[in-house]
């Protein structure tokens, strides 16, 4: 089985680029054991990013109206990311977007899970806000779950006699 994470933003633009730091903090607590993508181009480019997975973890930066550091999770495995739930983003081709197209192409992971952690500043810069930044061990811990959920899922069943 093979499962992705893929953490998507742009460094220069502060808060749009939590998906990229929390692809770094799965990375630290994973090691080699999943596939860890930091994106920091198009969503579009995830069909190749994911290509030949059974499952997908993508983490990103929404503007929602939530409060900044807010945690947004959603299962797109079986429908679609309900247009508006993530109002915008720095990118030209969203992420739900993405996904629908994929799916359309059946070349979506059997299972994807989206996490849309709320920002508060994507203008030019570097640094992360202190709501985002604290978002972000709490992300890659939820992640690292979901990691073990997934491969309990798809660990195929034996048994010794």
């Amino acid at each position: 089985m093979s499962v992705v994470v893929v953490g998507l933003g742009n460094a220069y633009r502060g808060d749009d680029a939590v998906g990229l730091a929390v692809a770094e903090a799965v990375r630290a607590r994973v090691g080699q054991k999943v596939t860890v993508i930091a994106c920091e181009e198009e969503p579009s480019r995830l069909l190749d990013a994911w290509s030949g997975s059974s499952a997908a973890v993508i983490v990103d930066a929404v503007v929602s109206g939530s409060e900044p550091g807010t945690t947004h999770r959603l299962d797109a495995s079986d429908e679609p990311i309900a247009a508006g739930t993530f109002r915008s983003s720095t990118h030209a081709f969203s992420l739900g977007e993405t996904i629908e197209i994929a799916r359309a192409l059946g070349r979506l992971p059997r299972r994807v899970v989206v996490y849309g952690i709320e920002a508060a500043a994507v203008a030019a810069g570097v640094e992360l806000t202190p709501a985002v930044a604290d978002a972000v061990d709490r992300v890659a811990d939820a992640i690292v779950r979901d990691l073990d959920d997934i491969t309990r899922e798809e660990a195929p069943c034996t048994s010794e006699r």
